[in-house]
């Protein structure tokens, strides 16, 4: 992996510092969404041991893990339009290392026998906690 390349200003590199990696809004809205529903979950656990991966939130007992996907870190489909202007093309690399992480885990977990849903930050937080909660509540049983 190339190393990163300097920021193009001090402001982008005060703000990409500042980005962060765990308890983004979106997570933070979601998971708030399922605690009032009554669901206890874990936060940022790792599942595989094979794997140095941690994820979202993981609901062990029903073997669900949610992931809370940035649209603009995670590729998405819907809003990613290609990325920055500097830095260009490392930054689509880095999407693209990030897009087949993803993944990769979601293979490896599905291997075991784990549902994962991804959760991207455009989406309405409550059908996505009730999609969640359905799915959590199902493979309980």
């Amino acid at each position: 992996m190339a190393a990163a390349p300097p920021a193009s200003s001090p402001a982008v590199r005060r703000r990409m510092r500042a980005q962060r990696t765990r308890d983004t809004g979106p997570e933070m809205e979601l998971r708030r969404r399922l605690h009032a529903m009554g669901l206890r979950y874990r936060v940022q656990r790792r599942v595989l041991r094979e794997v140095r991966r941690h994820h979202d939130l993981v609901f062990g007992p029903a073997r669900l893990v949610v992931e809370v996907m940035g649209c603009y870190w995670h590729g998405c489909p819907r809003c990613f339009r290609g990325g920055p202007k500097s830095n260009s093309d490392w930054w689509h690399e880095k999407i693209q290392r990030n897009r087949a992480r993803d993944l990769d885990s979601r293979r490896r977990l599905e291997a075991a026998g784990w549902e994962v849903v991804w959760v991207w930050e455009h989406e309405d937080m409550d059908a996505a906690a009730e999609r969640v909660a359905r799915l959590a509540r199902e493979r309980r049983r």
